[in-house]
């Protein structure tokens, strides 16, 4: 079953992946395939979960800080950085234009 273009430029845009060649179009439509096994299971009847440990409390551990003042020492280990901020994805590619990719999907 082909892909929209828009469907494609949506997913893109989510993920920060670029489906531009055939392996990555291949990929993601394996994975829709994978997904779509999920509407095949009944869950009629069934109420929606908000927790796997709904008969149980989950305790909070105490949020006390043992370490600190080690900005500078964290920050040595991003690709990239804006101020005192990671930037991710790394190495994020600028996505092509629709038309760009309208050609390539007819040419797969």
């Amino acid at each position: 079953q082909p892909l929209a273009v828009e469907v494609l430029d949506h997913l893109e845009q989510l993920a920060l992946v670029d489906f531009r060649d055939a392996e990555g179009i291949e990929r993601l439509r394996k994975a829709i395939q994978f997904a779509d096994q999920l509407h095949e299971v009944n869950t009629d009847g069934v109420e929606p979960m908000d927790s796997v440990l709904e008969d149980r409390c989950l305790y909070l551990r105490e949020d006390d800080v043992t370490e600190g003042n080690c900005v500078s020492e964290l920050l040595k280990n991003a690709r990239e950085k804006v101020e005192e901020y990671f930037v991710a994805p790394p190495g994020n590619i600028p996505l092509p234009k629709l038309e760009e990719r309208e050609t390539f999907l007819q040419c797969s």
